[in-house]
């Protein structure tokens, strides 16, 4: 068997391996093996490319692969070991950016380093893979940027509305049409910095255009362009498995995004296209009447009386780390006889998924985490709900004012319960910069503070509810 026969079949295991992959992420029962299966496959790929590069590089060259392998590997492990479970959307924003990085750089090396075997037709196609690549690795890199700073508060979550903002996006993308017509015709290095520079600008505009409400798909977008990006190197370097893997990665993360937009009561293609004829976050609007407080300790007595509660955690419960007394709360209320359930809403938090895998890393068990579609009748027989950080979410705004810039969007129907606990810091407005009516509701107590402190606080309130109260003194017996 010769080296390229080896490596071609390394390939066929490793995309197998990434298949398997992708199936046991989709369930939360087998999600460890498929991130096993996902290393596997990788440990695979990068074997048999470094075995089928090693035949036609020096030893040099050959070293200097392995060394930044395993500093590429080092610096994965140490940002995978550090990272928050708030910092993941962050994380995974940057690493999209990196992807679109290398598929640039591809892209150029393409223009720069021209097989000479290429002529006619065939090298017409080579100019155009080498455009395509280009642009699209521009575009998912400067997005993807722009998203990791939105994501992590280091600019505003608002849109960017720029006058004729949609012109602008379509200019961009007719000038790419025409330029790659032009650099396939007639190849120039003038060209290609051209479409470079306008993917450039045109992937930080489409981000920066899309409102902090809609970034969960934007992150789920960003997937998909990264897959594709990788996808367009793979033609490039004439390697099937990087054509396959993008493919999987980019088809995957577009019909992600659709499943998300249709939770959100958002156009797909008005997503994509940076907020295409949706309406921009107004302001906060400040409080719309008095909000009624509740202590930790008059919770712990509400929830001890209750005969059913379901808990909605929201990005906030992330940033606080409440996970695991949460998970505590709902154990001690279950073995009291209470029937506990969480109600999930497609993008909680500011991942695909985020809640979910926040929650199975406090062993809360999967048969009572249940989707919004799965419990939303549910609320109107409920005693009590615990909206834990969560915000847009549960806005009912969303139902009610059709003027709202979340209007239509799906919204777990928290309000419909005989009481809502809010956890929250302080009155102010969600991500989305829309102020939430339910906070004014009558059945509605604001219960203020750290989240994981709250949480904690209310446990030993139970614990007191539990307590046996003692005799006082010269009682008879």
């Amino acid at each position: 068997m010769t080296t390229d026969t080896a490596a071609q079949a390394a390939y066929v295991v490793a995309a197998l391996l990434f298949i398997l992959s992708l199936a046991g992420l989709s369930q939360h029962k087998t999600s460890r093996s498929g991130v096993v299966w996902g290393i596997a496959g990788m440990v695979v790929a990068l074997a048999a490319t470094v075995g089928l590069a090693s035949r036609s590089i020096s030893a040099t060259g050959l070293v200097l692969i392995v060394v930044a392998t395993a500093l590429g590997a080092g610096i994965g492990l140490w940002r995978a070991r550090v990272v928050e479970m708030t910092g993941m959307p962050e994380l995974i924003a940057i690493m999209h950016s990196l992807v679109g990085l290398a598929a640039t750089f591809v892209g150029w090396n393409g223009y720069l380093d021209v097989d000479a075997e290429l002529s006619g037709s065939l090298l017409g196609i080579h100019h155009a893979e080498v455009f395509i690549g280009v642009f699209i690795g521009a575009v998912t890199f400067t997005g993807s940027v722009v998203a990791y700073l939105k994501l992590s508060a280091r600019i505003n979550s608002r849109p960017l509305t720029l006058p004729g903002k949609h012109v602008l996006n379509i200019g961009a993308l007719v000038a790419f049409v025409g330029l790659t017509i032009a650099f396939v015709a007639r190849p120039s290095m003038g060209l290609l910095i051209a479409v470079t520079v306008i993917a450039l600008a045109l992937g930080a505009h489409l981000v920066a255009s899309i409102g902090g409400g809609d970034m969960p798909v934007v992150v789920s977008m960003l997937n998909s362009y990264s897959g594709w990006a990788a996808a367009a190197s793979g033609f490039l370097l004439a390697n099937n498995l990087l054509i396959v893997t993008g493919a999987l990665v980019g088809s995957s993360g577009a019909y992600l995004s659709y499943i998300m937009c249709k939770a959100m009561n958002r156009s797909f293609i008005s997503v994509i296209a940076g907020g295409f004829g949706t309406p921009a976050a107004t302001a906060d609007e400040g409080e719309q009447g008095e909000h009624r407080e509740i202590s930790a300790e008059e919770t712990a007595e509400l929830l001890g009386n209750a005969t059913s509660v379901i808990i909605t955690p929201g990005y906030g419960m992330a940033v606080a780390q409440a996970q695991y007394p949460v998970a505590e709360l709902a154990r001690k209320l279950r073995d009291r006889g209470v029937e506990v359930r969480f109600g999930i809403h497609p993008v909680a938090g500011r991942l695909p998924g985020h809640m979910n895998v926040l929650l199975a890393e406090a062993n809360v068990p999967y048969d009572i985490v249940l989707e919004m579609d799965e419990i939303n009748d549910d609320f109107a027989a409920t005693s009590v709900v615990l909206v834990i950080g969560a915000n847009d979410t549960v806005n009912p705004a969303a139902t009610d004012n059709p003027s709202s810039p979340i209007a239509g969007m799906p919204v777990l129907h928290v309000w419909e319960a005989a009481n809502v606990v809010v956890f929250k810091r302080s009155m102010a407005a969600g991500y989305a910069g829309v102020q939430n009516p339910l906070f004014f509701r009558e059945n509605t107590q604001m219960l203020f503070g750290d989240a994981r402190q709250r949480v904690e606080d209310i446990l030993r309130g139970l614990d007191s509810l539990d307590a046996p109260v003692p005799e006082m003194a010269g009682t008879s017996r």
